[in-house]
């Protein structure tokens, strides 16, 4: 037995074809289809302009709630009516919740669909939302969220989402809350918000064979009892990169490793960059062959494994290395990453390293556009960005076509390595001075 040193070649790109898409206004909201032939089973979304953004300050948190109240029963059934009617079906629901958008999604064989549209629907206009339960969905969230935030992690992201976005903004507080904003999550609150923001029609998705399903009939059913429209889109977020690094420590006694987050403000999911953008994500840190894994995990041996990547919305982005390291070698993680950050912006990348990138990126597209409920999710980022309906093939083409210059320029750009800010969870007593006389950045306690 030997080892085999030398990585696989990226193979030549296959043809790829993103379903037709159909687009029709019924009943005041929007129908967005994509037909896929022979296709028994159909998935569909209601997208509603009631994502988090939209909470209030100390109730971060209450969007969540009120997603997982959803199948405690409707106006006109319990919740165990309400299940054996989605069982009756074949369906299944679920619900979510993102920055920008609430989303009820239900999948079901394709005769089934407009019945199944129709308890979605129920569950999303009229639901019942009876104390009793609220308080029990809103305690089970709060304990799930307590035993997530005893686990490193947690705090170190929230660290890091105020530093970048300040306290006082919403997105610089966590997308589902916090232990103590989640607790205090009223029933008045979640059925406000309802009130509020779901009540209007917004957007039905659905991908299945389009040719033995009647859309406007499913939007009908999905539109059916509501009124207005959602508010215009905010515009996106300016930012300013700091002049220098600052590192925040949280404090984690007696913690055997440190938690990493490692980050700075970047454009919306809209930027024109955002496929040279990614690739150089995806050459630094964003594949098991990326530069940082490889530095830090395979010739290092500090971590099992780190990322790098851009994470965007409508509104803002940001850029996000992630890892959990030894404690001993906390500050030489850092200080590595750091220098592989720098290189990437200053150097750019090679031609060996964006074709793997290329042909990774691409082949994640065609791969993870195999089911309905996926095409749905696709649809879902087309609609909420405003994007054109040949976009999935256009991103798929940019992808395999990007230059080494195209990408190298987007490193140059878009990444800030002296505009960093550091967030450490880990053993402060073990690790303060080391950080102090690294002199990496700024060193403060982080408040969270």
């Amino acid at each position: 037995m030997s080892l085999v040193a030398n990585r696989p070649e990226a193979g030549e790109a296959r043809p790829y074809r993103f379903p037709e898409i159909k687009r029709l206004e019924v009943a005041g909201g929007t129908v967005v289809a994509a037909h896929l032939p022979g296709q028994l089973l159909a998935s569909s979304m209601l997208m509603l302009d009631a994502g988090a953004a939209h909470e209030a300050e100390g109730r971060e948190g209450t969007a969540t709630v009120l997603a997982k109240s959803l199948e405690e029963g409707t106006t006109t059934r319990d919740s165990a009516a309400y299940a054996l009617a989605l069982e009756g079906l074949g369906a299944e629901l679920n619900a979510s919740v993102d920055w920008d958008s609430f989303r009820v999604g239900v999948s079901a064989p394709v005769p089934m669909l407009l019945d199944a549209v129709r308890l979605a629907a129920e569950a999303t206009r009229t639901p019942r939302l009876d104390p009793a339960d609220v308080n029990r969905v809103r305690d089970d969230e709060a304990t799930a969220l307590r035993m997530d935030w005893a686990q490193p992690g947690p705090r170190a992201d929230a660290a890091l989402r105020r530093e970048l976005f300040g306290a006082g903004d919403r997105f610089g507080r966590p997308l589902h809350g916090d232990p103590a904003s989640t607790a205090a999550v009223t029933v008045d609150d979640v059925v406000a918000f309802h009130e509020a923001w779901l009540r209007t029609p917004g957007v039905l998705l659905v991908a299945g064979d389009l040719g033995t399903l009647d859309l406007a009939a499913l939007g009908e059913a999905a539109f059916a009892g509501t009124s207005g429209t959602a508010p215009d889109a905010k515009a996106p977020l300016t930012y300013e990169i700091p002049g220098g690094r600052r590192v925040l420590l949280v404090d984690r006694p007696g913690s055997v490793q440190s938690t990493l987050r490692i980050g700075h403000r970047s454009p919306e999911r809209k930027t024109p960059d955002y496929v040279p953008m990614t690739l150089a994500a995806t050459v630094l840190g964003g594949a098991f062959t990326s530069r940082l894994n490889h530095l830090i995990r395979e010739v290092r041996g500090y971590t099992y494994g780190i990322r790098g990547s851009y994470a965007m919305t409508r509104r803002f982005g940001r850029f996000e290395v992630a890892a959990g390291v030894q404690t001993a070698v906390t500050v030489p993680a850092i200080t590595d990453t750091i220098g592989e950050i720098a290189r990437t912006q200053l150097d750019g990348v090679t031609e060996d390293e964006l074709a793997v990138a290329r042909s990774w990126r691409a082949g994640q597209l065609s791969v993870e556009m195999q089911t309905p409920g996926a095409i749905v999710g696709a649809l879902s980022t087309l609609v909420l960005h405003g994007l054109p309906d040949d976009y999935y093939p256009t991103l798929r083409r940019e992808y395999l076509e990007a230059t080494v210059e195209q990408v190298s320029a987007a490193a140059a750009k878009y990444l800030h390595p002296k505009g960093l800010t550091l967030v450490v969870e880990g053993d402060a007593a073990v690790i303060r001075d080391e950080l102090v006389a690294a002199r990496i950045g700024e060193l403060a306690d982080a408040e969270i």
